[in-house]
C-alpha cells in the first residue's frame, strides 16, 4: 500500500484531485485497511477550487473466507463523515473477524427496515382510519359526515403507528374542538371511539387496548343539552312563504320536509325511482338505524306534497329528484342555503310586524336546525290528536322492545290520513282566512 498517514478533516479538504483519467488511494494509518480513494473529478464550489470534487472511504479486506482481498466503498466523504467511515470499517472488520460479511448484515438490516416500514404504513392511523371508512362508514347512511369529521384525526396522527395514539392524543383535539363547537366535539369523541373499538374487534393491528376507554363525554364536554326548539305558526307561515321564493330546488326540498317529517337528507336524496304514484318509499341504506337494523320505510304523499313533486322540472334519464346536476347527484343542503331560508324568514317575519304596528326592528328569529322542523311535525301531529303510534310510523320510530320486533305494520292507511290532515293544518297556516268584519247591531234607543 504505497500511501498511509492518518485521516483528518483538515486532510481530507486539502486535497487536490487525482490527475485526469486516474484515481489515488491513500490509507489511514490508525485503521488497517481503511483508506480514501480520490478521484479525478473537480469540486464546483468556487470556494474549493482546485480541490478534489469526489473522494470515496473505502476497506480493503478479505470479506469471505478463502476469498481474495478485495475494495468495499463505505460511502462519499460530504455524505458521510471520516469519523462515522472510520466506525463503519471498524465494525465491518469486526464482523469479518467472526466469519460474517458485511454485506449480508446490510442486506438483512435493510430487508427489516423495508418490512418495518411497510408494516408502518399498513398499521399507520391514516391506512387504518382509510380501512375503516371502506368497510364501515361507507354502508352507513351517515357515512360521509363520518368520514369527513375522521379528516380531522388523520391530519393529526396519520403516519403515527394505531399502538402509538394515547387518551392524551384524543384530548387534545375534543379539547380544542369543544372551544368553538361542543357538539361536534361530542360526536367527534364518540365516531373515534367507534373507531378504536372497530380497530381491535379486527384482530389484526395488534391493538387489545382503546385510548377512549376511560373518556366521557359529560366529564369532557357536560351534558348533552336537548333541544326542544319548534317552530311556531307565525315562523311557520314565514317558512312556507319564504320556501316559496326559493329557487329549485332548495325550497321544495324545504316544503317537503315539513310536508313529510322525513330527515333532511332523506328528502333532498330523494330518487325519481323511489316514487311510486302517490307514495314514496325509502330504501333501508337511507334510513336511520343502529346495527344495519333499518327498514324500509313508506311515506305516502299528501295532495300538496304530490302538487310539489309534479311541478319539478324532470330531465329525461335524471336519478335524482332534487339536484344541480341534471339528476346526476343530489343536491347537498350546505349551510349558505340554510342562511339563505333564515334571512328570507326575518324578512317576512318583520313584514308581518309592520302590518301589525309593531316595532319590526326588534323582531328576530330565534336559532333553529333543520332537525327542529322533523320535532315541529311530531309535536304537530300530537296538536291533531293523531294516535302515538301512528304519528311515531309518520317518523319512522319503531316502538321500543318486543312490540317493535313483533309488529311489522306499516299503517299505510293511517300514515296518509295523519300528513293529509297535518298538511291542511300548514294550508290553513300559510293561507289564513281573513276574520270576517265585525256585525253591528243598531241599539235602539230608551223609550221615555
Amino acid at each position: 500500500m504505497p500511501d498511509r498517514r492518518f485521516l483528518t478533516d483538515r486532510y481530507l479538504r486539502s486535497l487536490p484531485p487525482a490527475k485526469r483519467g486516474h484515481r489515488v488511494e491513500v490509507w489511514d494509518g490508525r485503521l488497517p485497511g481503511f483508506g480514501i480513494r480520490v478521484y479525478d473529478s473537480r469540486d464546483t464550489d468556487p470556494a474549493r477550487r482546485g480541490k478534489a470534487g469526489r473522494i470515496v472511504f473505502i476497506l480493503y479486506a478479505r470479506f469471505a473466507r478463502g476469498a481474495a482481498p478485495t475494495r468495499r466503498a463505505i460511502g462519499i466523504y460530504g455524505g458521510i463523515t471520516l469519523q462515522d467511515a472510520r466506525r463503519i470499517a471498524g465494525e465491518w472488520r469486526s464482523l469479518i473477524e467472526r466469519g460474517i460479511d458485511p454485506a449480508v448484515v446490510e442486506r438483512q438490516a435493510r430487508e427489516q427496515a423495508e418490512r418495518e416500514a411497510a408494516l408502518r404504513i399498513k398499521h399507520s392511523f391514516a391506512s387504518v382510519a382509510e380501512a375503516f371508512v371502506v368497510e364501515k362508514l361507507a354502508r352507513e347512511r351517515s357515512g360521509k359526515v363520518a368520514a369527513r369529521e375522521l379528516r380531522a384525526f388523520i391530519a393529526a396522527w396519520g403516519d403515527r403507528l394505531i399502538g402509538e395514539i394515547t387518551t392524551d392524543h384524543v384530548l387534545e383535539i375534543i379539547r380544542a374542538k369543544k372551544r368553538s363547537a361542543p357538539e361536534q366535539a361530542r360526536a367527534m369523541l364518540i365516531l373515534i371511539r367507534r373507531f378504536f373499538n372497530w380497530v381491535i374487534n379486527q384482530h389484526v393491528y395488534g391493538l387489545s387496548a382503546s385510548p377512549c376507554d376511560r373518556l366521557s363525554a359529560v366529564k369532557i364536554i357536560g351534558p348533552m343539552q336537548s333541544r326542544t326548539r319548534r317552530l311556531n305558526d307565525a315562523e311557520l307561515f314565514a317558512f312556507w312563504r319564504a320556501t316559496g321564493r326559493m329557487k329549485y330546488p332548495s325550497g321544495s326540498v324545504y316544503r317537503l320536509l315539513l310536508l313529510t317529517g322525513l330527515r333532511l337528507n332523506e328528502v333532498a336524496q330523494l330518487s325519481w325511482p323511489e316514487i311510486h304514484d302517490d307514495i314514496a318509499i325509502i330504501p333501508p341504506e337511507r334510513m336511520k338505524a343502529k346495527e344495519g337494523k333499518a327498514r324500509e320505510h313508506q311515506v305516502p304523499l299528501s295532495s300538496t306534497a304530490l302538487e310539489i313533486i309534479k311541478s319539478l322540472p324532470r330531465i329525461k334519464n335524471a336519478r335524482f329528484v332534487f339536484s344541480l346536476s341534471g339528476g346526476k347527484r343530489p343536491l347537498a343542503m350546505t349551510g349558505p342555503i340554510k342562511a339563505d331560508l333564515d334571512k328570507r324568514m326575518v324578512r317576512t317575519l318583520r313584514a308581518m310586524a309592520r302590518r301589525r304596528g309593531d316595532d319590526y326592528h326588534a323582531v328576530t328569529l330565534p336559532e333553529w336546525v333543520n332537525h327542529d322542523v322533523r320535532r315541529t311535525v311530531r309535536s304537530g301531529l300530537s296538536a291533531l290528536r293523531i294516535p302515538h303510534n301512528v304519528a311515531e310510523a309518520v317518523l319512522a320510530h319503531r316502538a321500543p322492545g318486543i312490540v317493535g320486533t313483533y309488529d311489522g305494520h306499516e299503517y299505510l292507511d293511517e300514515k296518509r290520513e295523519a300528513l293529509e290532515a297535518w298538511a291542511q293544518r300548514l294550508a290553513s297556516i300559510a293561507n289564513p282566512v281573513p276574520a270576517a268584519p265585525a256585525k253591528v247591531v243598531k241599539l235602539r234607543g230608551r223609550r221615555r
